[in-house]
C-alpha cells in the first residue's frame, strides 16, 4: 500500500516517512502544499497524511482541490486541536483528524481503518481458505500456523488479497509498493510473487501472461 506524508517540518516528515517504510508501506514525502497537491493528483495512494499548516498552499485547501477529482482518505495530522478546527477540516473532505502531538501506534491503526473501508472491508482478517490475513497485526497465519514473510511481501499479498477476484497489473503493484525513492529491479514483483508462493502455496496467485496476477475469488 502507498500513502504520502504531506508535513513540512523536517525531522517529523522524516519519522513519519520511515516508521511507515518500516510497516512495509510505500511511503512518499512532500514538505508543502503545492508539492502535496502535485504529487496526491499524479499517483495513486492507498491513504494520505495531511498537516494543515504548510508553505505555499494550506492544508484545508490542498484537500478541498483533491476532492474534485479524487477520493483517496485522507488522515489530518495537525496541532489544531479545536472543535471548530476538527469540523472544518472533516467538512473540506477528510476522512480522519489526528492530534500533535500523537502516538504512532494510534497512527498506524487509524491508518489500517481508513484503507480498509476505502476498500470496503469492514473486518480486519482477511480469509483466503485456509490463510488468514490479518491486516491489523499485519500477520498470516495458514491453518493457525504463522507464516512468517518480509515486508515487501507481506504487502504485495495485502495488496492482491484486498483486490480479490481481479487482475491487478505488474504496474499498478510496482506503483503501490514502492515509493518515489526506491530504486528497484524490474523482475522484483516477480521475485515477490515466486517467494510468496513458496511459503503459502503454488496455486494462491495466479499468473495472468502478459497482464499481471490475481487471487481468484
Amino acid at each position: 500500500m502507498r500513502v504520502l506524508v504531506v508535513e513540512d517540518e523536517p525531522d517529523l516528515a522524516r519519522a513519519l516517512v520511515q516508521a511507515l517504510r518500516e510497516e512495509g508501506y510505500a511511503a512518499d514525502l512532500a514538505q508543502d502544499g503545492v508539492e502535496g497537491i502535485d504529487k496526491a493528483t499524479a499517483s495513486d495512494y492507498d491513504a494520505i497524511v495531511l498537516d494543515l499548516m504548510l508553505p505555499r498552499l494550506g492544508g484545508l485547501e490542498l484537500l478541498r482541490r483533491l476532492r474534485l477529482s479524487r477520493k483517496t482518505p485522507v488522515l489530518i495530522l495537525t496541532a489544531r486541536d479545536g472543535v471548530s478546527d476538527r469540523v472544518l477540516g472533516l467538512d473540506a473532505g477528510a476522512d480522519d483528524y489526528l492530534v500533535k502531538p500523537f502516538a504512532l501506534t494510534e497512527l498506524l491503526a487509524r491508518l489500517r481503518a481508513l484503507i480498509r473501508r476505502s476498500l470496503g472491508h469492514a473486518d480486519a482478517v482477511i480469509q483466503l481458505g485456509e490463510i488468514a490475513i490479518d491486516t491489523a497485526t499485519r500477520t498470516v497465519t495458514r491453518e493457525g500456523v504463522s507464516i512468517p514473510l518480509t515486508a515487501r511481501e507481506y504487502a504485495l499479498l495485502e495488496l492482491l488479497a484486498h483486490y480479490r477476484g481481479k487482475l491487478i497489473s505488474r504496474t499498478v503493484i510496482y506503483d503501490r509498493l514502492f515509493g518515489d525513492d526506491d530504486d528497484t529491479l524490474s523482475n522484483v514483483v516477480d521475485v515477490h510473487v515466486s517467494h510468496l508462493r513458496k511459503k503459502l502455496g503454488k496455486d494462491l496467485i495466479v499468473t495472468r501472461r502478459g497482464q499481471g496476477y490475481i487471487i481468484d475469488a
